[in-house]
Formats: C-alpha cells, sequence, structure tokens
C-alpha cells in the first residue's frame, strides 16, 4: 500500500541536522506499519520496540539516560545490530514508558548518528498527563487515513488517481463517472488502511462495515482501559457518540444540549480535548470576521467536531451498503455531512492549512471553510452534489471581497466572475495552490 508519507520519512532520514523522529496519528492509521515498512525499505538493520508492557525496556529506560548503554539494551532486546546509518531504532507505543520518551532528547544530544523514531497513539494523553516532552530535541510528523488519492493508488485506479492533484486536467471530466464511482465507494470505506485492505481483498461491503465497527469498538475500549474517572469516562462517550448527530444538523455548530438537556461545555471540556488528544476528533473553530491571521479572529467557544474518518462516520450513523447503490443517495445522506467530513479529512491529510469557519453572529451565511493561503483567506463552500446554488458564499464575497472563493461539488471545474467550482475528487494539497483568473480557485 502506497503511503505519501513515505517521501516525508525519506527526507527525514537524509537531513543533515536530523533528529530524532515522533510520528503522531490515532490508533489505526497505520503508524507501526509505515515504520516497520520504511525500515525494511531503507535500512540494513530494523530494531523494533514496542513499549506497552515491557518491563525489560522499562527497567533499561528509568534505571538513567545513559544512551551507550540503552543502545546495548535495545540490542540485546531486540537482536538486531544498531549500527548508525545502518539502523534504524523504533519506540512504538513510546508513552508507555515515560522515561523513554524523554530519553528522546539525550538520544539528540549525545548520539545524533543514530536514526531513531517514536510513536504513540495516545501521546498526546501522556502528555496532558505531565509526561515531559523533549522540546526542540525531536522532529514530527503526523499520519492520518489513506487520502482519496491514496485510497485510488491501493484499489487499482493508479491511472485516474494520478489526476487527482491536476484540477484543470481534462481527464477529470472525462473520468467524471469513474472518479464519481470511486468517489461513493471511498465515503463509505474511508481511508483506515484495515478497513481499505478488507475491501480489496474481499470485495465485500459487510466485511468492511464489520472491521469499521471492530475499529469503533477498539477506540471505545480504550476509553475505559485510559479514563479512570467514571464520570469523565460517560461523558467522553456521550462526546464522541453524538458527532454523528451534530454533523446531521443543518447548523453543524456543535451544542452540548444535543448531547444532554442543560449539559454545559465546562462539564465536556476535558472528554473533549481527551479525543483531541487521541487524533480522534478535530476542532474547527468559528471566527466572525475573516481577517488575518485568522487564528486571531477564532471563537474558541464556537466550533464544529469533525472525525478521523469518513468511513468511520458512516459506520457510526448506520449508513448500509445499499445506500452506496442508489444513486446519489450517498451524497446526500445527513445533510451533506459525509461531503463536509470529506473536505475536511481532505484538507488537514494533504495540507498545512488549519481550516476555519465562518458564521455571522445570527448564524446565516455560514460559510463550510476558511482557509488562509499565503496572505488571502480562501472561503470554501461545500456541496453535496451538483447543486450550484451558493447564497451564503455570495453573501460572504459581497462582505468581504476575497479574492479568491471557492465552492466544491459535483460539478466540473470552472472559473466564474466571482468563485471558482472545485470538483468533489480534486480536493487535495497541490491545488490549494493553484490561484487563477480573476478570482482564482485552490
Amino acid at each position: 500500500m502506497n503511503r505519501t508519507i513515505m517521501k516525508d520519512l525519506i527526507a527525514w532520514e537524509k537531513k543533515q541536522n536530523r533528529k530524532p523522529l515522533i510520528l503522531q496519528g490515532a490508533r489505526q492509521v497505520g503508524k507501526t506499519w509505515i515504520m516497520k515498512e520504511f525500515g525494511r525499505q531503507n535500512y540494513k538493520y530494523v530494531a523494533y520496540v514496542n513499549m506497552d508492557h515491557n518491563a525489560h525496556m522499562q527497567e533499561s529506560f528509568e534505571k538513567d539516560f545513559d544512551v551507550e548503554r540503552i543502545l546495548e539494551d535495545i540490542g540485546i532486546e531486540t537482536h538486531t545490530k544498531i549500527i548508525p546509518g545502518e539502523t534504524l531504532i523504533i519506540l512504538d507505543e513510546v508513552q508507555e514508558i515515560p522515561s523513554a520518551l524523554s530519553c528522546l532528547k539525550y538520544f539528540c544530544e549525545n548520539a545524533p548518528e543514530q536514526h531513531v523514531i517514536a510513536a504513540g497513539s495516545l501521546l498526546g494523553v501522556a502528555l496532558h498527563k505531565g509526561i515531559s516532552y523533549p522540546v526542540g530535541k525531536v522532529n514530527l510528523l503526523s499520519m492520518y487515513p489513506l487520502s482519496y488519492r491514496e485510497f485510488l493508488e491501493a484499489i487499482g485506479e493508479e491511472e485516474i488517481a494520478g489526476y487527482v492533484d491536476e484540477v484543470t486536467s481534462d481527464k477529470n471530466d472525462t473520468f467524471r463517472a469513474k472518479y464519481i464511482s470511486c468517489l461513493k465507494k471511498y465515503y463509505y470505506i474511508g481511508g483506515m488502511p484495515e478497513v481499505v485492505m478488507t475491501y480489496i481483498q474481499e470485495k465485500d461491503y459487510n466485511e468492511v462495515r464489520t472491521v469499521q465497527q471492530e475499529i469503533l469498538k477498539l477506540y471505545e475500549n480504550d476509553f475505559s482501559k485510559h479514563i479512570e474517572n467514571k464520570t469523565q469516562l460517560e461523558r467522553t462517550r456521550m462526546v464522541w457518540n453524538s458527532i454523528p448527530m451534530q454533523l446531521a444538523k443543518e447548523n453543524k455548530k456543535f451544542f452540548f444540549g444535543q448531547i444532554k438537556k442543560g449539559a454545559r461545555a465546562a462539564d465536556f471540556e476535558v472528554a473533549i480535548q481527551w479525543l483531541q488528544d487521541c487524533g480522534l476528533i478535530y476542532k474547527v473553530f468559528c471566527v466572525r470576521k475573516p481577517g488575518m491571521p485568522l487564528k486571531a479572529y477564532a471563537d474558541f467557544s464556537s466550533y464544529k467536531l469533525y472525525m478521523i474518518d469518513v468511513g468511520l462516520l458512516g459506520a457510526m450513523s448506520d449508513l448500509d451498503a445499499e445506500s452506496l447503490l442508489e444513486g446519489n443517495r450517498v451524497f446526500t445522506e445527513f445533510k451533506g455531512a459525509l461531503a463536509e467530513q470529506y473536505v475536511h479529512q481532505q484538507i488537514v491529510s494533504t495540507t498545512n492549512y488549519a481550516p476555519y469557519y465562518y458564521s455571522n453572529e445570527q448564524s446565516r451565511n455560514e460559510i463550510d471553510f476558511l482557509i488562509q493561503v499565503k496572505s488571502d483567506v480562501i472561503p470554501i463552500e461545500v456541496k453535496a452534489e451538483e447543486n450550484l446554488k451558493s447564497k451564503s458564499l455570495k453573501a460572504y464575497v459581497d462582505k468581504f471581497a476575497p479574492k479568491y472563493s471557492v465552492r466544491v461539488s459535483m460539478s466540473s471545474y470552472r472559473e466564474q466572475d466571482w468563485i471558482t467550482n472545485i470538483p468533489l475528487w480534486n480536493v487535495s494539497g497541490s491545488n490549494f495552490l493553484i490561484l487563477r483568473g480573476p478570482v482564482g480557485g485552490i
């Protein structure tokens, strides 16, 4: 399975000022596989250590920060030669041994010639519990579920995958029907590697849904395993289970009253933070004025919550396989929730932009996403189908006169007087850098 993050790992390997790398990402996005595969392809030896319930390594790292001794212990534990430049050292689930995370500082200072990668699905949770973080002594890299382009490559559609990043190519119109068919599959299957592999091997949507439900169960088991306070555990479950319902609303702002009558934001802040730290949800904050920088105008009390994966959102919402085959129902289900989740997922996984959304005080004329590209704030309106009515976006343009404005829909690429339309299947990182014509595009 080809993952674009491999290029980033290779670039890290070749850096002259390389530091130990922390690979961030939620459980089940493929971190362990990509680290091992990267090692297999680029190193003579791979010393893989899983820190979870590893008494030998716990004793070794907690004894002191003698890097030379620790390297010897890793070699003994993994039966692997530790040779600078030839051995990749992998410390998986590093949050389980806090001293190992702290030790990355000493790998950086005392053994910079060693190639070390650390990863942990619950690393964010551990840091909030007070585990020391080696600030300035590590490189960081984030991993996500498969993007739409990666999904196309995985299911054998490499030819059209190559044009996802070329929004102006005539191939997007020529193979329009194929892009739409594959997009329906992606909405249902999503980008979790095990789920995608199940589809490739079985071609059975029921099996796909079974694996998705297993992943969701695994996440819920993590709640029970790592949240000791019963009240916080219950609140975390309530937030998690409410997300599909929240995204199904016309106004997708997260309302605590939808979780429980009389619920207050303060009661659920810890639960939301825990889910964020695990990488399972994302907060998209509201801005009332699209000024620069966007972060300075964010209303941190008003936000939308998105899930890690569009396929898991469908699984939690009980979207059945038959819906996939019934015309465009899959695109309109949940009032466009799947389309918005999809677009958010592509922005997060293929760009470095932090998405926000716009809403005025009266909650009218809401714009689904705002991103800051160079010196411009670009409004993005998401349409689940070919509906090209953009009243909210037109009102926004009339009020703020942005240099560029974008509508993402099932319609073909086109530039109009005040808007650029981008097909849903062309939402990807490189297209956010293409600014063309009188209004531009992404």
